[in-house]
């Protein structure tokens, strides 16, 4: 029983943003436990507090692009639409146009970055962060990076890996040539 309500909720998700779930699917048929785990970590995933959307959705997208180009980045941009995110700030994001992208928004996808590819910028542009947003706000960048990058690794470690796709921004299509 407990797997049939697992399955549907999987499924709502795949209608709600046309993403291909197979492997949340598998999960669940081989261990509901693990797939209840996995249904609790959402929780972390989708925590945001005292930060800006622009900001959150843009570090979301930026570590999420450093582990996948492909379905993973897209179910973040259509996450970002559907929460309010403007679709002329993600296009200039994935655009690499980050000043377009507005101040807030470019400073959580240049923290996004660095924190998932630990530059040396990584540091200070968590300081920034938390000078112009607060250490609630901080807290929550941080979550949304290490979160985004569980999905795409998750997938690959099951053999879902998938190669780069176009990115679709409400009517307009964005071609990724790789990860950030």
């Amino acid at each position: 029983m407990l797997k049939f309500f697992l399955h549907r909720a999987i499924a709502r998700l795949e209608r709600a943003f046309h993403y291909d779930a197979t492997y949340l699917h598998e999960i669940t048929d081989i261990s509901a436990g693990a797939s209840v785990k996995f249904a609790l970590f959402q929780i972390m995933s989708s925590h945001r507090d005292k930060v800006p959307l622009d900001a959150y959705c843009a570090a979301r997208m930026a570590a999420t692009l450093s582990e996948d180009c492909g379905p993973c980045t897209q179910l973040v941009v259509d996450a970002a639409l559907k929460s309010g995110m403007q679709p002329a700030r993600i296009t200039a994001l994935l655009r690499g146009d980050l000043e377009k992208a507005g101040a807030d928004a470019e400073l959580g996808f240049r923290y996004g970055i660095a924190v998932a590819q630990n530059t040396a910028d990584a540091l200070a542009l968590s300081q920034e962060a938390e000078r112009r947003f607060g250490k609630r706000a901080l807290v929550s960048l941080a979550y949304a990076v290490a979160c985004s990058r569980v999905y795409p690794a998750l997938k690959r470690g099951l053999g879902h890996g998938a190669a780069c796709t176009k990115i679709a921004v409400s009517d307009e299509t964005i071609v990724l040539k790789h990860a950030a």
